[in-house]
């Protein structure tokens, strides 16, 4: 079982499941269908797996089993930084856990857990991210109002990448504030075919890239905030005409 996690967390907020309800009953499938958990500690390369070997709603708790070895079960005992990872009909799954515990289970040791106040579930198409057109790139126009009177600048940067979240931008002259958190309203994206999407954006993430020839450039991870329904599924469409155009391309169909 492959799982995709370089998709940064903090682009994940527009997919959050609140409803408790709807959590219980996700834990539950996951643990009657057998998928296994990727668990990862304090942010590390290593994962552990497990799986779910009951929900107790009336307790408020989620049990799962050890795993092999002291150490690891010490590791998990003793961070206060727990990541959960797995894959539901073709839906990802994450959630977060601050404190677990020791616990029996059928007279066997077992870990358990707060069942979580919140989790994300992500499609495919939610989290993929698709790399542009560097020939004809897409541009994404900024407006940054004067911090004094009226009046605005305009930025023009081209998009690095683009999925259901957000866009990814190079501010190669880095006229932008990257603060992350930063809002910027009213930015327009110039799709191919005339389509106009209007957005607010958030700075959620900052990378300066090193080229080749020694020179720098700004990345920039923007969320989509509040994009309209109609605006959303543009994006979707580009994002699959992207797609089948570089698969054509790579399979020598293009």
């Amino acid at each position: 079982m492959t799982f995709n996690t370089t998709y940064g967390v903090e682009d994940l907020g527009p997919y959050q499941v609140h409803s408790r309800r709807e959590i219980i009953a996700l834990l539950r499938s996951i643990g009657e269908r057998n998928q296994l958990l990727r668990i990862t500690v304090d942010d590390e390369t290593e994962a552990i797996v497990a799986s779910i070997l009951k929900i107790d709603e009336p307790h408020g708790l989620v049990i799962f089993d050890s795993v092999p070895g002291a150490l690891q079960n010490q590791r998990i005992l003793h961070s206060d930084n727990i990541s959960f990872e797995t894959l539901l009909e073709h839906i990802r799954i994450l959630f977060f856990v601050t404190k677990i515990d020791s616990c029996m289970f059928e007279n066997l040791p077992a870990f358990c857990f707060a069942i979580p106040t919140s989790l994300i579930r992500l499609q495919r198409r939610d989290f993929y991210r698709v790399l542009t057109p560097l020939a004809n790139p897409i541009c994404c126009t900024i407006t940054i109002p004067h911090e004094v009177g009226e009046g605005a600048n305009t930025v023009v940067v081209a998009l690095q990448n683009v999925s259901g979240g957000g866009i990814a931008i190079l501010d190669e002259k880095r006229q932008l504030d990257p603060t992350i958190g930063r809002i910027y309203k009213d930015c327009r994206i110039e799709l191919p075919g005339g389509t106009l999407i209007v957005t607010t954006l958030q700075i959620r993430n900052l990378q300066d890239i090193t080229l080749a020839n020694g020179e720098t450039i700004r990345r920039l991870g923007c969320l989509f905030i509040d994009l309209p329904k109609s605006m959303m599924s543009a994006v979707q469409r580009y994002i699959t005409k992207l797609e089948r155009q570089q698969n054509a391309k790579a399979t020598g169909f293009n």
